[in-house]
């Protein structure tokens, strides 16, 4: 027979990550090739068609720091699992695929943004493309969490303090795809000032009962 832990894997999280950071190092390159050279015509020169690329010059920094915040806190967000199993192999795959999914609604902001007509279709998929990752990194914890893969050292208010954290954080941006629906302008202020808190410091884990 088999029991319910002989698809874990003792052996750690060092492939995934090895992994992942290959996966965040594509997508984060990708955000710049998708700003396209200008070209210049009629009395515009080169200077003013540089500069009519502001918006996506806007949406290529604060992708590339969002992408940077979750490989920064990746490498120690796996330190607070022993082990891992088949699923969590899936859904950290899947939280990837919406990292790798980053350029494109990258891209169609910084295309957009100056459309009236468009904006809030653009910053309201821009949102989107923001919550998809969110919503993968919590799917990870909720279960490695209910699969009892978290260090049993790990203090229980710790553990308490991190799900109501990225329960709040996907909240956030489903607020945000709402609000693009009324304001694209508050839309994107709440995606960039929610990614400049993210640049604060995280919480030091807690061990101990």
């Amino acid at each position: 027979m088999t029991s319910e832990h002989d698809h874990e894997h003792e052996q750690g999280t060092q492939r995934i990550e090895a992994f992942s950071d290959g996966v965040f190092a594509i997508a984060i390159t990708l955000l710049i090739i998708e700003i396209g050279v200008p070209h210049p015509s009629g009395d515009r020169g080169l200077q003013d068609a540089l500069a009519d690329l502001w918006p996506s010059y806007g949406a290529y920094v604060l992708s590339f720091v969002m992408i940077g915040i979750y490989w920064a806190n990746h490498h120690s967000f796996f330190r607070l699992f022993l082990r891992t199993d088949h699923f969590f192999l899936i859904l950290n795959v899947v939280f990837l695929m919406a990292i790798a999914f980053m350029p494109f609604p990258t891209a169609v902001l910084g295309e957009y943004l100056r459309d009236a007509g468009e904006r809030d279709a653009a910053v309201g998929f821009y949102a989107f493309g923001l919550l998809l990752p969110a919503v993968g990194w919590l799917s990870i914890w909720l279960y490695a969490n209910a699969r009892d893969l978290l260090d049993e050292r790990l203090a229980p208010d710790y553990v308490r303090f991190l799900t109501v954290q990225y329960v709040l954080s996907t909240g956030v941006y489903v607020v945000a795809v709402a609000v693009s629906f009324v304001s694209a302008w508050a839309a994107l202020a709440i995606c960039v000032g929610f990614t400049l808190l993210y640049l604060l410091p995280p919480r030091r884990p807690r061990y101990g009962g």
